[in-house]
C-alpha cells in the first residue's frame, strides 16, 4: 500500500466536510448539520453512496439538492464514483438536527 493511498475513514470525514458546505436553501443550515445525510459508505474502491433524506418529500430542491451532493462528493480526488439514494424512511424530523444547527435556528 503506497502512502497516497487513503483509507476509507479518511475519506469519509472528507465527504462529511464536504457535505458540511452543502446547504438547504430553505434552512440557514447545512444537510450534515440538520440531519438530511443518514449514512455515507465507502467500500475499497472508493466507491462512495450515500443515503440522504429531505425535509419534505416535495422539498423545492428535490430534483437539485442530490445532484449537488453527488457533484460536490465525486470533486474529491479519491472519490471514483458518488451515488446519492433519497430515503423518506425514516422521515426527517426536528429531532434529527444537531445541536449547532438547532442553536443556529434558535430552536434551544
Amino acid at each position: 500500500m503506497s502512502n497516497s493511498t487513503i483509507d476509507t475513514t479518511q475519506l469519509g470525514e472528507k465527504i462529511v466536510n464536504v457535505l458540511k458546505t452543502i446547504y438547504d436553501p430553505e434552512i440557514p443550515v447545512d444537510i450534515y448539520e440538520l440531519g438530511l445525510i443518514y449514512d455515507v459508505f465507502v467500500n475499497e474502491d472508493y466507491d462512495v453512496k450515500i443515503l440522504m433524506t429531505l425535509t419534505t418529500p416535495n422539498c423545492p430542491v428535490a430534483e437539485t439538492l442530490p445532484l449537488e451532493v453527488e457533484e460536490k462528493v465525486k470533486s474529491l480526488n479519491a472519490v471514483k464514483s458518488a451515488e446519492v439514494e433519497i430515503t423518506f424512511d425514516p422521515p426527517w424530523t426536528q429531532e434529527l438536527m444537531s445541536e449547532e444547527a438547532k442553536l443556529e435556528l434558535g430552536m434551544l
